[in-house]
């Protein structure tokens, strides 16, 4: 997962080439620990078809601000550098690959 930051953010989720998701975590949060490995999972399987990405929060606090309403993991869904679709919390690799194929339609 590419590692952002307010440098590299907009640079990276406006590929015009690939679908990005964003995961905005902290290296605290149990939850985002919990969906890391999935997201790493789902990552190597849409390897060159879609682009992850990862923003931690506590390294770059204006980009949580601007895109997380509190709550973590937040992934945000970009397709040509627009937000299309938001997903937060745990969720099985089942459920994540299937509302990711809907926002990405």
């Amino acid at each position: 997962m590419l590692r952002l930051t307010a440098r590299n953010f907009k640079i990276e989720t406006c590929d015009r080439d690939l679908p990005v998701v964003v995961m905005f975590y902290a290296l605290w949060c149990g939850k985002c620990a919990m969906m890391k490995p999935i997201v790493e999972d789902i990552e190597k399987k849409y390897a060159g078809h879609i682009k992850f990405c990862g923003v931690d929060i506590e390294e770059s606090p204006d980009l949580a601000d601007e895109f997380t309403s509190n709550t973590i993991p937040t992934f945000v869904f970009f397709r040509g550098g627009r937000i299309v679709g938001f997903l937060q919390g745990i969720l099985s690799q089942e459920v994540f690959e299937e509302r990711m194929g809907r926002i990405f339609r």
